[in-house]
């Protein structure tokens, strides 16, 4: 059964998304992709939710981790971390048909009030790969099923999300869903601190002055944010500078030199060695590459 919804959900995928690429739908909340074969490393941002794959392989890097997942896995984002993606598996016959579906954080917290998942413990990874349980998987069949009935989308589609999300916090990522939830707990003060490192990236960082906005300690921000994120505060906030510095050149048309000081960075010399090392090649070289072979900016 779980093996033929799989396929049932990959064909539902299929009609939907006739060309390569990343088709946004009328859930806003759903992504669908597909792509007739291997992708260049992609850096990107993760927003909370679940990705999942009717077909294909996926590798995602986070720091010097590395997560793969396939048919009947997903993959769950908990908070906003920056990643690089690369399908691995794709091709004309069979494509890679994959879904994401971003998680609504007021949404775990209602559910979870309700008592919809175990208690938190101390701050787990943000993000996990598992196996996906049958009701989930027929939770979000029944969300892609939606798009072939527009006028059911506006009624049903906000209760398929909500069970979508009450599947997971009861399965077994429940309590890493959970933690960013977790009142004054260290999970949710960590949450804060990436969010403000969102809104002011482009700021000198003094971790004493995070530490205190979050109110933690220096010491115990920088241990539980690590845990969650794989990265320091500062190569978190780098991360996020590199991105926004590649999304400018890409996408406005600005110089290296420029881009580089509109993120935060008074070196260009600087920004150049830190943007080959993350992306692997020196700003123009890697955009002019970009230009030439579009790499997807979410995968």
């Amino acid at each position: 059964m779980g093996d033929q919804r799989l396929k049932d959900l990959g064909a539902a995928i299929d009609r939907q998304t006739r060309t390569d690429g990343v088709h946004p739908t009328v859930v806003p909340e759903l992504t669908l992709y597909r792509f007739s074969a291997p992708t260049q490393p992609t850096a990107v941002l993760y927003e909370p939710s679940l990705c999942l794959i009717a077909q294909g392989s996926k590798v995602v890097h986070l720091a010097d981790e590395l997560y793969r997942y396939d048919p009947a896995q997903f993959l769950l984002v908990s908070v906003d971390l920056p990643v690089t993606g690369k399908i691995i598996e794709g091709s004309p016959e069979l494509p890679y048909l994959a879904l994401r579906i971003g998680l609504d954080a007021g949404v775990v917290g209602e559910l979870v009030a309700d008592g919809a998942a175990p208690e938190s413990r101390a701050p787990d990874r943000g993000l996990a790969v598992s196996p996906v349980e049958a009701p989930l998987l027929d939770a979000v069949a029944r969300l892609v099923d939606l798009l072939e009935q527009p006028r059911d989308v506006t009624a049903l589609a906000p209760l398929v999300l909500r069970e979508i999300t009450y599947r997971i916090l009861t399965g077994e990522q429940g309590t890493r869903l959970r933690q960013i939830t977790a009142v004054g707990g260290p999970a949710q003060r960590i949450a804060r601190a990436i969010r403000w490192l969102k809104d002011h990236f482009a700021e000198p960082l003094s971790i004493d002055a995070l530490a205190r906005e979050v109110r933690m300690s220096a010491s115990a921000l920088h241990h539980h944010f690590k845990r969650v994120t794989a990265l320091s505060p500062l190569q978190y906030q780098k991360r996020l500078r590199l991105q926004e510095a590649r999304r400018l050149m890409l996408g406005e048309g600005l110089d290296a030199a420029s881009a580089a000081f509109r993120v935060g960075y008074e070196s260009p010399s600087q920004f150049s060695r830190e943007y080959r090392r993350l992306f692997g090649a020196p700003p123009k070289a890697d955009v002019v590459s970009l230009q030439q072979e579009p790499v997807p900016l979410r995968v």
